[in-house]
């Protein structure tokens, strides 16, 4: 059972974008101020990664922790609802595997594929010296 009534849950839903979230954000401005530039959201690219250095061939995809079904110890935000279970279990494995056919798809051009997941840009300066080393 929800927590909230529809209309809510409705309006909730309906404010979450594709791209440009807080995450995102956060690692485009932490390379940014480190000099590096980068394109986002190429759209002839398998799965449109939000930031892309063609010249390396690195993509990088920034994926919300409940929306891709992050698993890692420490992460309580990969965990699906409780409610609506033939939905949430066929919306969120569509997303898990639709993410592996375009990181294989980019992995098969060549491209090099690292993927950001929410919690990790809260301490974005761990993450800062991960970016850095695959940047090297």
């Amino acid at each position: 059972m929800d927590k909230i009534d529809a209309v809510r849950r409705s309006k909730n839903m309906s404010a979450i974008r594709a791209k440009d979230m807080k995450p995102e954000l956060a690692v485009r401005r932490w390379l940014h101020i480190r000099g590096y530039r980068y394109r986002i959201h190429r759209k002839d690219l398998p799965g449109k990664p939000d930031i892309v250095f063609p010249s390396r061939k690195i993509a990088i995809f920034v994926h919300g922790c409940f929306w891709h079904q992050h698993h890692a110890v420490g992460c309580s935000d990969g965990r699906r609802p409780k409610s609506r279970l033939e939905y949430w279990d066929a919306k969120l494995s569509g997303n898990v595997a639709r993410d592996q056919r375009n990181i294989a798809l980019l992995e098969a051009k060549g491209w090099k594929v690292v993927v950001v997941w929410e919690c990790e840009t809260k301490a974005i300066h761990d993450l800062g010296s991960r970016l850095i080393n695959l940047l090297k």
